[in-house]
């Protein structure tokens, strides 16, 4: 896993006050060349899953398969970007406040109260240092894609559900699953923040491999 520019141990431009999916997937394929670890099986979580698609759709030979985790494309279903809009502006009515209070906003609307309470003192310490990179992609708005670039995607492709996400994102993965054409959708219990490293995930990744090994 790595920290997206601006998070925890990546730097941080100096102002910083926007980025874009494209950006960050320009990051992410770029990392890929400099690993050499193109084609990659490439998991991606909320905003990351939303830079999984771009990097995807944009650098289709560094991809092999695609698990997106509940990915923030709020704006391919009309009641998740209903939801989402008012979301992003409340975020960052904060972040021009009281930047240190974005993470704490952010996790409890999308985890929950208790959620945030449980987790340890350094985790908090680590989103409440990522406030003005949230902000940033608040500011730098969701991923431009259309449901007709969906349905030319080739990649196989798993969508995971958490049973107790906010239901704007359980929609947004309905429709990943209907109109990508090689694609899966599993359920999974808990919140937003799936694990990258969840048992179903990582057997998805496991029959991949497998193929791939088949094939070569």
């Amino acid at each position: 896993m790595y920290d997206r520019r601006g998070c925890f141990r990546s730097e941080r431009p100096d102002p910083y006050d926007t980025t874009s999916v494209t950006d960050q997937g320009d990051d992410a394929a770029a990392l890929l060349d400099v690993l050499d670890a193109s084609p990659a099986v490439v998991i991606g979580r909320s905003y990351g899953g939303a830079i999984a698609v771009d990097v995807a759709r944009r650098y289709p030979d560094r991809v092999i398969a695609l698990a997106l985790l509940e990915p923030a494309i709020l704006t391919l279903e009309p009641e998740a970007a209903e939801w989402g809009d008012p979301f992003a502006e409340r975020i960052l009515e904060i972040a021009d406040r009281d930047p240190s209070a974005v993470a704490e906003a952010f996790l409890t609307e999308v985890v929950g109260e208790e959620a945030w309470r449980s987790f340890p003192d350094e985790m908090k310490q680590m989103f409440i240092g990522n406030g003005p990179a949230i902000a940033a992609e608040f500011r730098g708005g969701d991923l431009d894609i259309s449901i007709e670039k969906l349905r030319t995607m080739g990649h196989r492709t798993l969508v995971v559900t958490s049973e107790e996400s906010p239901e704007p994102f359980r929609k947004v993965d309905a429709v990943l699953v209907d109109e990508i054409p090689n694609s899966e959708h599993v359920w999974v219990e808990g919140g937003h923040l799936i694990s990258p490293a969840h048992p179903r995930v990582m057997e998805f990744v496991d029959r991949v491999l497998a193929t791939l090994s088949e094939h070569s």
